[in-house]
This record gives C-alpha cells, structure tokens and sequence, in this order.
C-alpha cells in the first residue's frame, strides 16, 4: 500500500510555480494576483480562505482579500465581481463559498468573468472541460488527476466508481476519468446516496473516489484488493476525548481499508492540499494566457 502524499506533491507544485513566478520577475512581467471574495464570518472559510492568501505570499503571487460583511446584499456583492471583471491588475479571483442565504449563489457564479474564474465553477469553464477544451477545472477534480499522474497510477482501461454527484467535484471528475489522456481512459462509473446496488459496484471497481461527506462510509466490505482509493471528504467528529473536541475524517474508514489498497490518500493531508495547490497553478495559467 502507498499513501498519495497531498501535502508532499502541493509543496513540489507551489516550488515549480514559484520558479516560474521568479523567472516572470526576471522578464520585467507582471506577477500573478489572485483575490479572494469572503461574505461574513464562516470559520472554515475564514481558515481557507487565509490559507490561499499564506500561499500566494510564499510562492511570490500578489493577493488581495475582499472581507466583506454578512449582511452585504447581493447587489453589493454583484457591483464587487463587476469590479474585480474591469481590474485588469486581477489576474483570477474567487469568491468563496457558501455564501450567506440571503444571496443567490448561482447568480453570483455567472456574474464572474470566465477568464478570471480559477475555481472552474463558471458553466463556460465547465462546457469547455467537459469538451476537452483548454481552460480552468474546477481546483479539486484539477488536484485528483494531478495526484494520480505524479503517482503514475494506471487508470487506462480501468473501472472507476466515484460516488457523488456534485457539480464541485464528483460530476467533473467524473467527465475527466473517461476523456482520452493519462491519467484517463477509464470506464466511468457515478454513484450517489440513491444508487441501490452501490456496494456491488464498488466491489467490481479498480478506482473509488468518494465524495460524498459522510465519515467511514466506505468500509473494507466494500473494496476488492488492490484497489485504489481517493478520498475526497473531510468530515469534523464530536469527540470529547480529543483535545479540540473533535477528529477530522474523511468518506472512508481508512484504518480497514487501506490494507485493502494499492494506493490510498490519507485524510488530512491528501485532497485537500492539492485543491489550493491547483487554485493557484491556474491563478498562474490566467497570467499566462493574460501575457500572451
């Protein structure tokens, strides 16, 4: 069994763009800056969103941070993506989710200029990815098929079952396992929490990658040996023998089925650093085709 190190394969990313950014210093180019759109005071946003910024300033990026408040309408909002569209000085920004009820996401999403969506969420982006077409994939699809490629894991030809259908995640990366490419090539199988004969499918499966947010769902029953396991969930655990009162778990009980496994990735420490490591390779590619 071998761990898909995440922390390890985004720090090799972060050096190799930081290369890049100090090469473009060089030239007398401009440097990548990539923002960042909070409403209101969600914790795990909070710590993601600080993350991004703590990235971008080690790696030589420019960053900017837009906190506004919670009770920010969605007019507000939309005159602030409008701005961030006409600075030709952003390069990429996001604008992160979720946001406070009383606005509309969707509405939101499609007010942000394509070529500065680097979250992949705009349905331009995802058109394009799903035709095979040059553009922005969605962060965390974008950080699977990296880890899978920097691991050589063979996916041609084989059976991958993912579980879960989101538009973030489980429905992109999906579309991307099937296209023609390495990694690639694999039969395609989406499940979700309404397929009745999961268990049976992803006992046939070379390649599970479960996002479906519920901790230690897949369990060793469920696996075949020599199976390859990405999981995308990350799950906060009340416990009160902990210190913070709480583990962090992903999808699957990995103590169990990681004997199983070929390869497996751990969480923390798997997914979820790729996903800012990616955020910030295409933040890099939108400066990039911005210079060209």
């Amino acid at each position: 069994m071998e761990i898909l190190d995440g922390k390890k394969v985004s720090n090799q990313i972060k050096e190799e763009i930081t290369v890049e950014v100090a090469q473009m210093k060089e030239r007398g180019e401009k440097v990548p800056h990539l923002a960042a759109v909070l409403v209101g005071n969600d914790g795990a946003s909070l710590t993601y969103v600080g993350s991004k910024v703590r990235s971008c300033k080690k790696i030589g990026f420019e960053s900017t941070l837009i906190h506004l408040p919670e009770e920010t309408t969605e007019e507000e909002l939309l005159k602030q993506v409008h701005q961030l569209n006409n600075n030709p000085d952003i390069d990429g920004y996001i604008v992160q989710l979720p946001l406070p009820k009383h606005i509309d996401e969707e509405k939101v999403l499609m007010a942000v200029d394509p070529d500065k969506d680097v979250d992949g969420f705009h349905p331009t982006n995802f058109g394009k990815m799903a035709l095979d077409m040059e553009t922005f994939i969605s962060a965390t699809p974008f950080g699977i098929m990296e880890l899978l490629k920097r691991y050589k894991v063979e996916t041609e030809g084989k059976h991958t079952v993912v579980i879960g259908r989101s538009h973030i995640v489980g429905r992109p990366i999906s579309i991307l396992m099937s296209q023609k490419g390495n990694p690639g090539n694999s039969t395609v199988t989406l499940a979700h929490s309404r397929t009745k004969n999961l268990k049976e499918l992803t006992l046939q499966a070379d390649i599970v990658i479960s996002a479906l947010g519920v901790p230690k769902f897949l369990k060793a029953d469920m696996v075949k040996d020599g199976v390859t396991i990405i999981d995308v969930g990350i799950t906060r655990v009340p416990d009160e023998t902990r210190e913070k009162g709480y583990y962090i778990t992903g999808d699957v009980d990995f103590e169990n089925v990681s004997k199983k496994a070929s390869y497996i990735t751990p969480v923390p420490g798997g997914v979820g650093p790729m996903t800012i490591a990616m955020l910030l390779k295409n933040t890099l590619l939108a400066r990039e085709r911005h210079n060209a």
